[in-house]
């Protein structure tokens, strides 16, 4: 949904979710993520916004809204939370919910503002990562929660820990010596609600009688929670769940927003040309791959068949469309399908199929070798095809906590597959459904095509269909770069700048796809870059203009986007930050010239003493259709 790029679209999928949930009668969501994805290793990227604070901030504002609506006296309104406050995804070797290796400054400049964005825009619940930084556990850190949280932006809403944080303080971190310490010391620090400790109770108990807590401790977080009750209004009415569901949950207009946020968020990003494929000819395509009809795999993390909701088995079959239902479905077309590899199968832990809280553990994955038998299927498939659509990428079991992942290589007998495909010499069109950016093998770059789908939900299959078929022209942009090799990692495009800091002696370090890249089925330009003034001061607002010109035989959608260069600083600071962006419709052949509007205030650092300010000195606007340096128009200004 990130690579919508649109916030309005986000805040209407906010809003139909809150219409759907607070009929079945709950009143809380625990979105949206706020974390920032540097580390593509780390196993909850599909849960985030992707790698840039700004773009982060934009799109979890406008779910926030949608979420609470007009006030959460509504009927509809349902309580937004920020999570996982704050850093958690830093974490070392991309593993999830290890220590994360963060100053204190870093948090400031990257981490922190997405967060303070959300929580003076109203977001009335705070959820906290599991992770430690700098040796202190989230859930105790008076730094975060009572300097900045609570102290400088004034947060009055509600503290929530993650999944058993402060049993993790005893078991785990070993920075409690019993479930009374760590009671007495969550409470303390301002957490308000305690998740799925089962030792908190009796522990914030023993706390009360030795000494460690006084009884009237628990008042602020007792009022802080008897607010939001009575904001919600739940005394008066309890919202029970309502007589028509039906008519509420999964309602024609719901799917319909449904299909076209997938549609929006399918980034193309390869295309020699064969695509869109010609809806209008009896054309042949073979689709084949381990996920072309996997219908649960597509819906991603947190989804009924991910299996971290015990209770749920998946979604009903015959709401989902794949990517084979898709192509299927187009008129005239003759669609064939095999499977062509497996990916994975599963073996127990061998240090046991629970953590020492009682919590199920996850199981070992284990690749599957390839299968000459359906990689023969596959490739004959191919032969009688004129066109070839395959489908790989990750499945759940390779998803969500506690499932980071040491390659981003696909695994089992995809790359085998691929490979075989490709030497076919038939069109090959990679569709990677994939949690998280993956790195393909070497054959990707003989393909026809290659569109990310991410997870693209139930009516996936549909969207992708209609974009390789041309019926929908491709707009997704990407929130998150795609690295060349594992070892890259960390893969962002606003790394600090440094002196040899631009590659590996083995490898480059710039990216397979950069963040904001994307294709249309068009070509546009970009020129005319201009400012109304260089000389400006720090309350003034830079106002710049640039022409974009559709220069293809196809509509397109454009998403202009502006970067700011701060050309000296007085400590070392990214190349280049996103600021904004516009999204502009053009007709084959027009020009639009497009107004980017800018406060210098928004042109700061975090200074060696870790304050936010503007300096003074020279600056560049940079606006493209990417965060590439070599794709950006670039205009100096200078800060008075």
């Amino acid at each position: 949904m990130a690579a919508t790029w649109d916030a309005e679209l986000v805040e209407k999928v906010a809003r139909a979710t809150a219409v759907e949930v607070a009929a079945t009668g709950i009143h809380w969501t625990f979105s949206p993520v706020l974390c920032i994805a540097r580390d593509l290793r780390w196993g909850r990227i599909d849960e985030t916004f992707g790698e840039d604070p700004f773009l982060i901030g934009e799109l979890a504002s406008a779910m926030v809204r949608g979420y609470q609506g007009d006030g959460l006296d509504d009927p509809t309104a349902i309580l937004a939370t920020a999570k996982h406050f704050a850093g958690y995804s830093e974490t070392q070797g991309g593993r999830d919910a290890s220590e994360a290796d963060i100053s204190r400054r870093k948090l400031r400049s990257w981490f922190l503002p997405p967060f303070e964005r959300v929580a003076r825009e109203g977001c009335r619940t705070f959820m906290l990562g599991y992770q430690t930084t700098d040796g202190v556990p989230i859930t105790v850190n008076d730094w975060l929660l009572s300097d900045v949280l609570r102290g400088e932006w004034g947060y009055t809403g509600t503290l929530i820990t993650d999944w058993d944080n402060v049993g993790r303080m005893v078991w785990e971190q070993h920075v409690q010596p019993d479930y009374a310490h760590a009671s007495a010391a969550a409470v303390s620090a301002g957490n308000d609600m305690v998740m799925n400790t089962p030792g908190f109770f009796e522990g914030a108990l023993e706390a009360v009688s030795n000494g460690l807590l006084a009884e009237d401790t628990f008042d602020d977080a007792v009022a802080r929670i008897l607010t939001l009750k009575f904001e919600l209004g739940l005394f008066e009415d309890p919202r029970l769940p309502q007589d028509d569901l039906d008519a509420v949950v999964g309602s024609a207009a719901h799917a319909e927003l449904n299909l076209e946020t997938a549609r929006r968020s399918i980034v193309l990003l390869e295309n020699d040309g064969v695509l869109p494929l010609d809806a209008a000819t009896a054309l042949k395509v073979a689709v084949v791959g381990p996920l072309a009809d996997d219908a649960q795999t597509q819906l991603g993390d947190w989804a009924g068949g991910s299996g971290q909701a015990g209770w749920l088995d998946g979604q009903p079959r015959e709401m989902i469309t794949t990517v084979l239902d898709g192509l299927a479905g187009v008129e005239g077309w003759s669609v064939t399908h095999a499977r062509g590899a497996d990916i994975l199968t599963l073996e127990e832990d061998p240090r046991g199929a629970k953590f020492p809280d009682g919590q199920p553990r996850p199981s070992v994955v284990v690749p599957s070798a390839p299968d000459e038998t359906l990689i023969a299927e596959a490739v004959a498939a191919a032969a009688e095809s004129e066109v070839v659509v395959a489908v790989v990428g990750d499945r759940i079991e390779l998803v969500g906590e506690g499932r980071s992942t040491a390659t981003l290589e696909l695994i089992g007998g995809q790359n085998a597959l691929l490979d075989a495909l490709i030497a076919t010499g038939k069109p090959v069109v990679i569709v990677l459904l994939a949690s998280k950016p993956l790195v393909l093998p070497a054959s990707a770059s003989q393909a026809a095509a290659v569109i990310w789908a991410a997870n693209p939900g139930m009516q996936g299959g549909r969207a992708l269909a209609e974009i390789i078929s041309g019926a929908v022209e491709p707009s997704g942009r990407l929130p998150i770069s795609f690295a060349r090799h594992v070892g890259q990692q960390p893969t962002y495009y606003n790394q600090i700048r440094g002196q040899h800091g631009d590659r590996y002696a083995d490898l480059t370090q710039s990216p397979a796809w950069a963040f904001g890249e994307g294709l249309s089925y068009s070509t546009v330009s970009y020129g005319e870059l201009s400012l109304a003034s260089t000389t400006l001061g720090r309350d003034d607002t830079i106002i710049a203009e640039v022409t974009v010109t559709n220069t293809g035989e196809r509509p397109v959608r454009e998403t202009v986007q502006v970067y700011v260069r701060d050309s000296i600083t007085s400590v070392s600071w990214a190349d280049r930050e996103l600021k904004g962006y516009r999204q502009v419709d053009l007709a084959p052949g027009e020009s639009a010239r497009v107004r980017l509007d800018l406060a210098v205030a928004e042109c700061s650092i975090v200074d060696a003493a870790g304050i936010r300010r503007v300096e003074s000195g020279a600056f560049e606007l940079l606006v493209g259709p990417s965060s590439r340096d070599e794709v950006l128009l670039s205009a100096a200004f200078t800060v008075a």
